[in-house]
């Protein structure tokens, strides 16, 4: 499961917006807890037992606890009310989180890169380090992996991309602490260059995971449309309305976790103009009861039945 991948099921009738506003709180302050801890660790584990993987691993925990907070900001605001300025609400402030996200992570692992590439210019520089870095690295893999799987159940359990997002933030620092741990060991072992190497690896996987979070979220702030299957199931909820014949130009657009739809519906063209009023209200009803739609705009179009005398 990646940013934006709730396939596995495209209606959403049991969390509503509030939902998902608590689950991302209550669970970015379990990640903030963990983070806060990891990172004091790390860094003074890794400055004692002269590992800069360490040492990188824990700058990148630290870059999660301001991930954190971000988080918590925009959760703050994305459930906020629509008002004048902000007709449609202010669900994007998810999506603007996780760009943010991935421009952090960006920076961390370019600074990271750095780093290791100094460090691997000069390998007469790299200290062997004591045997306290690797159960400190083993300690952060195991701290981080049951917190990616705390978090990745929460997001799908609610629908929230934002903390999708914080989620494989936290699994990207789960595998980095893997590969130092790896390096630890190398180093360990009389190959003292590994840990730099290590410290370089994890500097590519946050540079890659930083990419593709900013990279999602850019595209929807530009408003892509959600994915072919849940158009049509929400084209299937049109269909399936009374006194709705026929549809076309379904557009959707993101806004943060929720989708605005807009559709032409084909209504009888002999009804009156009230009763294709009340259809196209019908419509929208159901459609925002059953799927993740902040709001549905239609435009009525005739339709007419088939001239049967002339149809051959």
């Amino acid at each position: 499961m990646r940013y934006n991948d709730f396939s596995d099921d495209t209606e959403d009738t049991e969390h509503t917006q509030l939902d998902r506003a608590k689950a991302a709180s209550q669970s970015t302050w379990v990640s903030v807890a963990v983070n806060l801890l990891l990172t004091l660790l790390q860094i003074i584990a890794g400055i004692f037992s002269k590992s800069q993987g360490l040492i990188a691993d824990g700058i990148h925990s630290l870059s999660d606890l301001v991930a954190d907070f971000v988080v918590l900001f925009a959760n703050h605001h994305s459930k906020k009310d629509a008002d004048e300025e902000h007709p449609y609400g202010h669900h994007r402030f998810e999506t603007a989180a996780s760009l943010v996200l991935g421009v952090l992570l960006l920076t961390v692992g370019v600074g990271m890169l750095w780093s290791a590439i100094v460090k691997l210019e000069n390998p007469e520089s790299v200290q062997e380090v004591h045997v306290v870095a690797l159960w400190v690295a083993c300690g952060a893999l195991l701290a981080k992996e049951l917190l990616f799987r705390y978090m990745l159940r929460v997001a799908k359990r609610v629908k929230s991309s934002m903390l999708v997002a914080n989620a494989w933030h936290a699994r990207s620092d789960a595998a980095s602490s893997l590969v130092v741990g790896v390096g630890i060991v190398g180093n360990l072992a009389g190959y003292p260059i590994l840990d730099p190497i290590a410290a370089l690896i994890v500097g590519v996987m946050v540079v890659k995971m930083g990419w593709e979070f900013g990279w999602e979220a850019l595209h929807d702030l530009m408003d892509r449309a959600v994915d072919q299957d849940e158009v049509e199931a929400i084209r299937s909820t049109l269909l399936d309305t009374l006194g709705v014949n026929g549809i076309h130009d379904v557009r959707t657009r993101k806004m943060g976790d929720m989708i605005v739809v807009d559709a032409h519906i084909e209504v009888d063209a002999q009804i009156s103009v009230e009763a294709g009023h009340e259809i196209a209200v019908l419509a929208r009803q159901r459609v925002m009861q059953r799927h993740r739609v902040l709001n549905l705009m239609t435009h009525i179009d005739p339709w007419r039945r088939p001239d049967r005398d002339h149809s051959n």
